[in-house]
């Protein structure tokens, strides 16, 4: 899997781990608090694990405490839309509370893949690669 392919792939098998995470997470801290606390916490543990797992499998990039610290960029859009939709399917359309976050998660996937390549990549040549760039593209 190498190529633009291979990351986007990558991108989708790592938010796959990330959403059971969360998703974990959120039930778990849902039984000692209100959902949209539980709904804050999970998401922010989960994009810790998110970061180091996009930047050593789907990017293949050096962590450093600058792209660390911009990450969270590419989960506002994320975090908003979820959040939103979260709000909306729960308390407008009645939806489960265990199933709303699933559903609200699926509309904000693009856009966080869009705006994590370009944090932890950057422009080309910019990244601290950890396989050189002819390597990612053959």
């Amino acid at each position: 899997m190498t190529g633009k392919l291979g990351r986007i792939i990558r991108f989708g098998l790592v938010g796959v781990v990330n959403t059971g995470v969360y998703y974990g997470l959120y039930l778990l801290l849902g039984l000692a608090f209100p959902y949209l606390a539980a709904h804050v916490a999970a998401f922010l543990l989960a994009m810790v694990g998110s970061y180091f797992l996009n930047c050593y499998f789907t990017f293949r990039t050096t962590p450093s405490l600058r792209t660390f610290l911009l990450f969270p960029l590419s989960n506002v859009t994320n975090f908003v839309v979820t959040t939103a939709g979260l709000y909306a399917l729960v308390t407008w359309l009645h939806v489960d509370q265990r199933i709303a976050p699933l559903l609200a998660a699926v509309v904000a996937i693009p856009f966080t893949f869009i705006v994590a390549q370009f944090v932890l990549l950057g422009r080309p040549g910019q990244a601290a690669p950890l396989v050189k760039e002819e390597e990612r593209t053959s």
